[in-house]
């Protein structure tokens, strides 16, 4: 009787181990903006996708507690800034 117990505990620890949760928990909901003035701009964020969303997530920071926005990481904006990021930091 212990024995078909503990299989049954075993068991039903495997199962719920083994599986995988569906809910993704993204930052950004929607598009987001397709550009903002770099002088408002207190700091970026880029958070790649990963087990928790899918997508890339850029997080824009504004000055003056402005709040914080989603940027869309397909926009030309983007990109180009993405871009002169990844030059800027092998350059050093």
């Amino acid at each position: 009787m212990k024995s078909a117990v503990a299989f049954v505990v075993l068991a039903c620890l495997i199962l719920v181990q083994g599986q995988r949760t569906s809910v993704k928990r993204c930052l950004c909901q929607g598009p987001g903006l397709n550009m903002v003035r770099l002088q408002r701009v207190e700091k970026i964020e880029v958070h790649p996708a990963g087990p928790s969303c899918d997508k890339l997530e850029i997080i824009v920071t504004f000055k003056n507690g402005a709040g914080q926005k989603c940027l869309n990481p397909e926009s030309n904006f983007a990109l180009n800034y993405i871009k002169k990021a990844v030059q800027e930091r092998g350059s050093q």
